[in-house]
């Protein structure tokens, strides 16, 4: 109709998004003062790299080196012959506030020159051409680890800045039991301790500044709690003195309060999950002073499950410092007279449950640990995956990435398994599987069950690289690390159960669930997922066992059934049908 106008059209190019972004962030920041056509052009340079064989899991590993305030004013020698103009500019890029385009910085091509060129002002997150000339473009993202190095530490947990946390850092071996861990054989005759509270006994530890339902999160830190943190526990009053020292101010801890009952025999209190007044099942806290060949009684007195395993003979677990120095030995069931009863305490509200039992210590001046189920710790999760970043050969077929970060600011990782394919068109055909655990912080066998599954997919079993030839496996290993870090059973730091959040709107609230549901549904946008696992525990339940969706089209009603169904063909065992 207008051949003018149309041939006009055709030869017209819109700007790329990315491009554009770019182009004014480089120019903003003083590092890029030319033609907005001669940067290359982003979104085919991202097409090349995500199709080209070659870069597909690079497995490349970088500090990161941001050219930052800090970085310039440490480490950079600034030259001391440069104009005034020149070191106007360097101090303005230096504040973050250059801006070329204004006439009185006459001199920002000689600064941005200067800059480009100088190995001392680079920034290794901008690639050059070939010839070096002052051309930039974004480098593409590091594959593992890009938010700290591997050679460096671990990005420390951030708790509620009204969190007390020792300093002193607690380490666990792992180890597997040479026998079975049998349950407690129940003989009718267990005491059933009468709950007397602290009026008729002494408060041994308690803490104080532990947020609840009237107040809610605000920010964190790492460290938790400013200055000098209070002694919760009572002073030794000498060597003679045999009362238990307690303390859960450290990772996944959550002991509230203990009470010296009687002379070997104490009452403990669970904090509940922060911000709220509820979900005390899981605890895990640490005695010191000990005495070996002494039979001393521990009685919680505010579960909230009218059941548990424990109505059935599971005992708590223990950990012995001494044990573990001399004879290696870890986390091990142990306890006897294990009773599970309502609380005598009725205050008219929600009903209290007990879990009592009884202990030798197998050590004088021993330090010992007890604990719901093994504990696995944020920490312990970053240890790990810092492991497999560092060793050669997994990180080949192993992209590690902070899918986000948490409303505490601790990174949510996410991990793609998947072997390099030798065509765009081979990676494209490989259907997905998702897994993620921890969106029940105190079920910490749901991490171990992902620690044993990437063991496996990471080795060099054929199983396993068959498994990486066929699928692309996207893995949350912890979907609420706050919760982890400061102990809760159930909730987030927001002191909502993240399990009954999936369909939220609330990015800022549950930014973990948000980004997850994200990543899967940009993933079935390229390709089929045929699985999404989410690993938790269970308080009531023996062994492993499934739930899953159930489909209302009739011809696809079996389809959820088929995993299962392979599972418990494959350990029946293992698995509960």
């Amino acid at each position: 109709m207008f051949p003018a106008l149309e041939t006009e059209l055709k030869q017209e190019v819109l700007p790329d998004p990315y491009e554009d972004f770019m182009y004014r962030h480089l120019q903003y920041y003083g590092y890029f003062k030319a033609q907005r056509r001669s940067l290359p052009n982003s979104a085919t340079h991202h097409h090349v790299w995500k199709n080209n064989p070659q870069y597909l899991l690079n497995g490349s590993l970088g500090e990161r080196d941001d050219l930052t305030q800090d970085t310039l004013q440490r480490k950079l020698p600034w030259p001391t012959c440069l104009s005034s103009v020149v070191h106007r500019q360097i101090e303005a890029v230096r504040r973050g506030i250059s801006c070329p385009s204004r006439p009185e910085n006459s001199g920002s091509f000689m600064a941005d020159s200067l800059m480009l060129s100088s190995p001392l002002l680079r920034s290794r997150q901008l690639l050059y051409d070939e010839l070096d000339e002052v051309n930039p473009r974004l480098r593409e993202p590091q594959e593992l680890f890009a938010f700290f190095s591997t050679r460096g530490p671990l990005q420390p947990p951030r708790w509620p800045i009204e969190c007390e946390v020792i300093k002193e850092s607690i380490h666990h071996i792992e180890w597997v039991p040479s026998l079975p861990e049998y349950f407690y054989q129940p003989t009718g005759n267990e005491k059933v301790p009468e709950i007397v509270g602290e009026e008729k006994g002494t408060v041994v530890y308690q803490l104080d500044s532990v947020p609840t339902e009237a107040s809610y999160f605000t920010s964190s830190r790492v460290g938790g709690k400013r200055g000098i943190i209070k002694e919760p526990a009572v002073t030794l009053q000498g060597p003679e003195d045999n009362t238990l020292l307690f303390e859960s101010r450290f990772e996944s801890g959550n002991l509230q309060k203990a009470v010296r009952v009687d002379t070997y025999e104490y009452e403990l209190t669970l904090r509940t999950d922060l911000y709220t007044n509820k979900h005390t099942q899981w605890f895990y806290f640490r005695v010191q002073n000990t005495r070996k060949d002494t039979t001393y009684r521990f009685t919680i007195v505010n579960l909230l499950k009218p059941k548990s395993l424990y109505t059935i003979g599971m005992k708590p677990l223990m950990y012995s410092q001494s044990d573990a120095n001399t004879h290696n030995i870890g986390w091990r069931r142990e306890g006897n007279e294990i009773k599970y009863y309502k609380n005598n305490m009725d205050d008219g509200q929600q009903p209290f449950y007990c879990l009592t039992w009884t202990i030798r210590f197998p050590h004088d001046q021993d330090t010992c640990f007890f604990a719901h189920f093994y504990p696995y710790t944020y920490t312990d999760l970053q240890c790990y995956l810092l492991s497999v970043a560092n060793n050669p050969i997994q990180s080949q077929f192993c992209k590690l990435r902070s899918l986000c970060r948490s409303l505490a600011g601790n990174t949510v990782y996410l991990l793609t398994i998947t072997n390099p394919s030798e065509t765009p068109q081979e990676a494209a055909a490989k259907k997905a599987v998702v897994l993620s655990a921890r969106v029940h912080p105190g079920e910490s066998n749901g991490s171990w069950i992902m620690k044993g599954f990437l063991d496996f997919i990471l080795s060099n079993s054929p199983d396993a690289q068959l498994l990486r030839d066929i699928f692309v496996f996207k893995v949350v290993p912890m979907l609420n690390p706050d919760g982890v870090i400061v102990g809760n059973y159930r909730c987030s730091l927001a002191g909502r159960d993240l399990n009954r959040h999936y369909k939220t709107l609330l990015k800022k609230s549950f930014p973990c669930i948000w980004h997850t549901r994200n990543m899967i549904k940009r993933l079935l946008e390229e390709r089929e997922v045929l699985l999404y696992c989410d690993f938790h525990g269970h308080s009531r339940k023996n062994n492993i066992f499934l739930y899953g969706c159930n489909n209302n089209n009739r011809k696809y009603w079996l389809h959820e059934r088929v995993f299962p169904l392979m599972l418990s063909k494959n350990a029946p065992d293992k698995v509960s049908t």
